[in-house]
């Protein structure tokens, strides 16, 4: 039985979820949220209700969250508080920081822990890397030909290695990884969904690549699974299905603008830099080779599958920004 759950990343949309899903339950007795600011439904209407979820101010950077994993004798760790994108004050520098060291931290006090003994960890679809040398669809087990090099992605597989080394030191607990294909919904504000509000659509020029979404309901309910339930190893997360970029772009009832690959980078980049969108050197690889993984080993661990395939995911966020799924159909 699951008694007292950490869950990190509070702040951010899907988090705030998942602590608000957990403190609902009530065979849970203590939901902890943590983060380095406070969640938007205790600064401002219209936020997540968090229900009974304690928040606590922690950098998980500084040696305080081993405090709090001991003052409130924590059982389950859900570790929602990778950033994919860096912000204007800190740069690439601190969100590696906040990503590796802070994962380090939360993993050395977890180990320390004699009362922790289930660990959930978000990782993300980008470890597999974009090239045009990969497999049709990535298993957990294939290593990439092009591992990422830069970026949310080579964070997300310096953590995945933390993760693993914790999971070998601490056999007697839980580890369940989950690697997430990319968010989509109503909520959900990335730089892939503010990809797609704009009114035109830059594309690398003669290239159409295949991408795959996770609806935020869905994303919830495996973690709150993970978080309740013995479910150890690594698991790819996305709706059953791709989409071209293509079909994405008719879909929302936007102009494609394709541009030759240095064009698009050089694009990218200025965008990036005058905060418009968040051109990252991994999306702009997504743009061009895309990726798709098997869900299969999800599916049959947890006897479920997601209720939102990638096209319905994505016709969802579609409606919520009041773009209307040319057809309506989900596919």
């Amino acid at each position: 039985m699951t008694h007292t759950v950490l869950v990190t990343g509070v702040s951010r949309h899907i988090g705030a979820r998942v602590a608000s899903v957990l403190a609902a339950d009530p065979d849970i007795s203590r939901v902890i949220g943590v983060d380095t600011v406070p969640p938007p439904s205790l600064t401002r209407d219209g936020g997540i209700s968090l229900g009974r979820t304690e928040f606590v101010r922690v950098d998980l950077r500084s040696p305080d969250i081993a405090q709090v994993i001991a003052a409130a004798d924590i059982d389950t760790v859900v570790h929602m508080s990778l950033v994919s994108a860096p912000s204007r004050s800190g740069g690439r520098a601190a969100m590696k920081e906040h990503n590796v060291i802070g994962t380090m931290q939360l993993l050395g006090a977890c180990q320390r822990s004699a009362i922790v003994r289930r660990v959930v960890v978000r990782s993300t679809t980008a470890v597999y890397g974009s090239s045009p040398r990969d497999p049709a669809v990535f298993t957990e087990d294939l290593e990439p030909h092009d591992g990422p090099s830069h970026g949310y992605a080579k964070d997300a597989v310096e953590v995945e290695g933390y993760v693993r080394g914790f999971a070998r030191r601490r056999p007697d607990v839980t580890v369940s990884l989950l690697r997430f294909a990319n968010f989509m919904g109503p909520g959900v504000d990335s730089p892939l969904t503010r990809y797609f509000t704009q009114p035109v659509l830059p594309t690398v020029f003669g290239f159409d690549p295949r991408l795959q979404f996770v609806h935020e309901d869905d994303a919830v309910e495996v973690l709150r699974r993970m978080a309740t339930e013995d479910h150890p190893g690594t698991y790819n997360v996305a709706g059953a299905g791709v989409l071209l970029l293509s079909q994405c772009a008719r879909r929302a009832g936007r102009v494609s603008l394709p541009l030759p690959s240095p064009a698009f980078k050089l694009l990218g980049n200025s965008a990036r830099r005058i905060g418009l969108v968040e051109y990252s050197p991994e999306q702009l690889r997504l743009m061009s080779h895309g990726r798709a993984v098997d869900t299969s080993r999800l599916e049959a661990e947890l006897g479920w599958k997601p209720k939102f395939t990638t096209g319905a995911a994505y016709d969802d966020f579609l409606r919520s920004r009041g773009l209307h799924p040319f057809g309506g159909v989900p596919s």
